[in-house]
C-alpha cells in the first residue's frame, strides 16, 4: 500500500520540443521532442517516486490521446487507477525558443467530463488507507466547483490528510468546507482568491486568515524567484529562492508539492518538509521541457536546518 494517493482529474499528455525561432505564419521546425504524462496529480506522484517515496495515482483519460497517456503512465511504473471517460485527454505543448531561451506554453482546457466519473474517484479515495491524499490541478469542464470539497469530505472520517493545489472557485469551495491539511497557491492565485493585489505583508496576512478560519492547517505560498512562505498556527516561515540556472519553469509547483508531501509522509516536521519542497521547486527549473526535478539536484539544494 502506498503512503500517498495522488489525484489528477484533468491530466495531459505533455509534449515538449525546441525550435531555433518561433515565428507566426511560417512553419516552425522543431526537434528534441518528448512526451511525458502530465497534469498536477500525475506530476506530484512522479516527484514522490523520484525522491524514493511511495505514491499511486488516480486519473481520468479517454480517446486516442488517453491511450497515449496510459502508455506514458505505464512507463513510469507508478501504481495507477485509470478511470476511462468519453472525452479525449487533452494535449499540452511547450516550445523552447533557442534564440531567446524563452518558453511558449499552450495548455488547452480540455473537453467536458461527465460528473459521474468523479464518483469512482470518491470511492477509491474513501477506500485508501494511506496517510496523504493529494489533489493537484484544475477541474475539467463539466465538474462542479465543489468537486474537491466532496472528495475531501469522503475521507474526513478516516483521518487522512488532504493536500490541495488548485485555484479559483474550486479552491474557494474547498476552503469554505474547511479542514484541509495543506494548500499551495501561488501569489497570483492567492490574489485571485482574495480579489485584489497583495504585497508580501498582505499575502502573509491573507494566508494566516485562511489558517485562523479553519480552511487549511498550512498554507504554502510560492512567489517564483522571490521564494515562498509557509503560514501555520505558529506564524509565518519565509524562505528565499535558491539561485539556479533556469531551463524551464514547467513542473516547479508540482515538484514543490511532491517533495513536501513525501517529506511529511516520511515523518519529517513541516519546516523540514517546506525546505525540501523549496529545493525541489528550484531543482525542477534546472531541467528542460516537461522534465521534473531530479533527486540528485534536490539533495544538493536541500537546506535541512
Amino acid at each position: 500500500m502506498s503512503d500517498i494517493l495522488c489525484i489528477a482529474l484533468n491530466p495531459t499528455v505533455d509534449v515538449s520540443c525546441e525550435a531555433e525561432q518561433v515565428r507566426h505564419t511560417f512553419k516552425v521546425r522543431t526537434h528534441n521532442q518528448r512526451h511525458d504524462p502530465g497534469g498536477g496529480g500525475i506530476n506530484v506522484a512522479r516527484v514522490v517516486a523520484e525522491l524514493g517515496g511511495s505514491a499511486e495515482v488516480i486519473y481520468l483519460s479517454g480517446g486516442a490521446t488517453g491511450a497515449l497517456l496510459d502508455d506514458c503512465m505505464e512507463k513510469t511504473g507508478l501504481p495507477r487507477h485509470n478511470i476511462v471517460t468519453e472525452a479525449p485527454t487533452r494535449v499540452s505543448y511547450m516550445v523552447r525558443e533557442m534564440l531567446t531561451e524563452l518558453e511558449y506554453r499552450f495548455v488547452p482546457e480540455g473537453l467536458e467530463i461527465n460528473p459521474a466519473s468523479v464518483e469512482k474517484v470518491v470511492e477509491r479515495v474513501a477506500a485508501f488507507e494511506g496517510d496523504y491524499v493529494v489533489a493537484s490541478g484544475s477541474l475539467p469542464q463539466g465538474l462542479p466547483d465543489d468537486t474537491y470539497a466532496k472528495i475531501a469530505e469522503s475521507m474526513r472520517d478516516a483521518g487522512t490528510r488532504f493536500v490541495l493545489d488548485t485555484s479559483g472557485a474550486a479552491l474557494q469551495s474547498a476552503l469554505d468546507a474547511g479542514g484541509l491539511f495543506l494548500i499551495k497557491p501561488s501569489i497570483g492565485e492567492l490574489q485571485k482568491l482574495v480579489g485584489r493585489r497583495l504585497d508580501e505583508d498582505d499575502a502573509q496576512n491573507a494566508a494566516m486568515n485562511i489558517v485562523r478560519g479553519g480552511g487549511a492547517r498550512y498554507v504554502a505560498v510560492s512567489m517564483g524567484a522571490e521564494g515562498a512562505f509557509l503560514a501555520s498556527e505558529t506564524g509565518v516561515l519565509r524562505l528565499h529562492a535558491r539561485r539556479v540556472n533556469v531551463q524551464s519553469a514547467v513542473g516547479a509547483g508540482d515538484s514543490f508539492v511532491g517533495a513536501m508531501v513525501h517529506s511529511l509522509a516520511a515523518g519529517r516536521d513541516v519546516e523540514a518538509a517546506f525546505r525540501l519542497g523549496m529545493a525541489a521547486g528550484a531543482a525542477a527549473v534546472m531541467t528542460p521541457g516537461t522534465q521534473l526535478c531530479r533527486r540528485k539536484d534536490v539533495e544538493a539544494l536541500f537546506d535541512g536546518r
